[in-house]
């Protein structure tokens, strides 16, 4: 009987079925809390948490839009430079990797940094934001009306439930091209790992075409192509549009600005987005992928939160702070520690708390597809595996 060993959060010596097999396998790893059965709602928690954080939480942060700004000028002076690598000997063509390295984390700062403003953050709306959204967000290809509605409003009210367009694919769903591409290139116990590291640049784009498509060519509920289908309005279907084309003249005009030459594109376009693209996914996989379903939204149980280094918090608006930000997704991010505290000391039981490696490599020993709420199986339903379940990590990275 072969043994597989994952390292986290499964009971001890859970049965891994395999139905094409004679004989069972058994998956041995550490033993674990085990859940509480009852699912507490996203009012329960805030009715108890909220009164122990400070008013100052919910001010607006503006000196969070001029660090966009600053990265906004970052890519700018980065495009600057690699308008002239013509006249670099290639013998030094090297040296703007570090570059294209900065410019692919003011991509995932942008990304991230946007996505606070657009939960509110406090912030007054203004045309000025307006555009610095859609500045933020264009070099990611997600229009920002299309964010607000498949993340602000579709995501968080329906977090992983089967109304959920950003959770996994249930495996009787039917194997569309975007099923493929998602069981092709996301982690599992069955990816390639060669596939995977190509995925981790481009899953994003897959992400942001998919939900572009489905909402301006069809708009309607019936669409399958997408986990769980979604529609908006007359007129945000008519500014998603709006916003794509004046994306796509961005991203027109800075190939345009770079003369279309290979080498300018590779190192200061297609480089700094695939690196932005790969920092952005690697957390966004973390946060639901191996979480149950939940038909109430209960977010200890249905998110995860990650322990990462500080300088990288600081760097990323305390992004790995997930379950936090479910809680609290108009909250400025600086508070998110507090949070945590305050988690842990009333639900330490209930808690998804992890090490960033030890969520990886969870996703990388389970399946990704439901089989049921609380059940992974593969693309070819021959494995089930027990999704992961809470537990608390003091320590470790």
């Amino acid at each position: 009987m072969q043994k597989f060993k994952a390292g986290l959060m499964f009971p001890k010596n859970y049965l891994y079925k395999n139905m094409n097999s004679a004989s069972p396998q058994v998956l041995e790893i550490e033993p674990n809390l085990d859940r509480t059965k009852t699912l507490l709602s996203h009012a329960q928690y805030i009715k108890k948490l909220r009164s122990l954080l400070p008013d100052s939480a919910f001010l607006p942060n503006q000196n969070k839009v001029w660090i966009l700004v600053i990265n906004l000028v970052i890519l700018g002076m980065g495009w600057a430079i690699a308008a002239d690598l013509d006249q670099w000997d290639w013998h030094w063509l090297w040296l703007y990797l570090p570059l294209s390295v900065v410019m692919g984390n003011s991509i995932i700062v942008l990304g991230f940094g946007c996505h606070e403003l657009m939960h509110g953050n406090g912030t007054r709306r203004s045309k000025y934001l307006a555009l610095i959204n859609l500045l933020g967000q264009a070099l990611i290809w997600m229009p920002p009306t299309l964010w607000r509605a498949v993340h602000n409003r579709e995501h968080h009210r329906n977090t992983n439930s089967i109304l959920d367009p950003d959770r996994n694919y249930l495996y009787e769903q039917p194997n569309t091209w975007a099923k493929w591409l998602q069981n092709l290139f996301i982690p599992s116990v069955e990816v390639n790992p060669l596939l995977l590291t190509i995925g981790m640049a481009h899953v994003w784009g897959f992400y942001a075409f998919r939900n572009i498509t489905s909402v301006l060519l069809f708009n309607t509920d019936t669409v399958r192509y997408v986990p769980a289908a979604f529609t908006v309005s007359r007129r945000e279907r008519w500014a998603i549009a709006k916003e794509l084309f004046f994306i796509s003249i961005i991203h027109l005009g800075i190939l345009s600005y770079l003369h279309f030459d290979p080498i300018k594109l590779l190192l200061g376009y297609f480089l700094p987005i695939w690196i932005g693209y790969a920092g952005v996914i690697s957390y966004i996989y973390t946060h639901h992928l191996v979480s149950p379903m939940t038909d109430i939204n209960d977010p200890l149980l249905n998110s995860v939160s990650m322990r990462v280094p500080a300088w990288i918090d600081m760097l990323h608006f305390n992004f790995s702070y997930h379950t936090e930000h479910h809680l609290f997704p108009g909250m400025n991010s600086d508070y998110y520690p507090l949070v945590q505290e305050l988690l842990l000391q009333h639900y330490p039981e209930r808690f998804n708390l992890h090490p960033f490696k030890k969520v990886w490599q969870t996703m990388l020993a389970t399946p990704r597809h439901y089989q049921d709420e609380e059940t992974f199986t593969n693309w070819s339903g021959d494995q089930s595996m027990p999704c992961p379940r809470p537990t608390q990590i003091s320590s470790g990275i």
